[in-house]
């Protein structure tokens, strides 16, 4: 915890991270004065949310506190894979650069590409403003329901069924939270009707994807590479599937999407305010169980 499990008994309010584990046995330590549970991050697949409910305490998360910060990084990994940054950055402090070659380090270009965003909320939606209007994308978007203005701002086509997004884009990036619904969603099936020339960028939640077959997809080029900011195994160990450090055509970064001034601020910020409101007795703003 923030303040540590130890102080816990009688707590009125709790400030999470989405690395604290909040069930029935953490409601019991509390005892029955906590009124809410501020998680500091957008998901909460790290609090029995139904629970709480039950035991009638305020869940809340900060939604918009780092909306751009993590569109950015999904942009930055796109170019990163696309790019062969990370791999152009390593062959140079190998000292192996002579001379320029006209087929070192070959890449992609986004421009005109087909960037596809799975789960269009504000995450979702701001990065699929930044690779249409900074990359000339074509937005491809799968969701429960059409987005008008998405459709009217970028031209975006949607997609009622994953599948058939997936066969098409250039890029496939994911914006869903964690639930059953979307635990591996992208395995072994979906990997392999994806173009092999297609990039896989998750920023999202680790499990979303299945990581045995998605390091099997990049040994054996069913996709051309994937940029990752979590992982399946977070809190376990290194928290990465050893098989993807040793693969080249995967960039990996350490959970560290959200991690700016402007975001950390505004995150702290939100979460401050939904426990204010609630030990004011209003209903906080970023309730995710009422």
């Amino acid at each position: 915890m923030v303040f540590g499990e130890e102080n816990l008994a009688g707590a009125n309010a709790v400030l999470s991270l989405l690395t604290d584990k909040i069930g029935a046995e953490f409601f019991d330590k509390a005892g029955p004065g906590l009124q809410i549970v501020a998680n500091y991050a957008v998901g909460y697949d790290n609090i029995d949310v139904a629970e709480a409910a039950r035991r009638k305490i305020f869940v809340t998360n900060t939604p918009g506190g780092f909306v751009e910060a993590v569109a950015e990084h999904t942009l930055a990994l796109t170019l990163a894979v696309a790019k062969r940054l990370v791999e152009a950055d390593k062959y140079m402090r190998e000292g192996k650069f002579v001379c320029w070659q006209p087929d070192l380090m070959m890449g992609s270009q986004l421009y005109g590409k087909e960037f596809g965003v799975v789960g269009l909320g504000r995450i979702g939606s701001y990065a699929a403003k930044v690779a249409h209007f900074g990359f000339s994308m074509q937005i491809l978007y799968y969701s429960h329901k059409p987005n008008m203005e998405v459709e009217a701002q970028m031209g975006g086509m949607f997609f009622d069924n994953l599948d058939d997004l997936l066969k098409r884009a250039d890029v496939v990036s994911l914006h869903v939270p964690l639930n059953d619904e979307t635990r591996h969603m992208i395995g072994a099936p979906q990997l392999s009707m994806m173009k092999k020339s297609a990039i896989l960028i998750n920023t999202a939640r680790g499990a979303i994807a299945d990581e045995a077959a998605l390091v099997t997809a990049l040994k054996e080029g069913w996709i051309a590479g994937a940029g990752m900011d979590v992982y399946e195994e977070e809190g376990k160990g290194s928290g990465v599937n050893p098989e993807l450090l040793k693969l080249n055509n995967v960039v990996l970064t350490p959970h560290c999407a959200s991690a700016t001034l402007e975001a950390r601020a505004s995150m702290a910020e939100i979460a401050a305010q939904n426990i204010i409101d609630t030990l004011s007795g209003k209903k906080p703003r970023d309730l995710v169980n009422g």
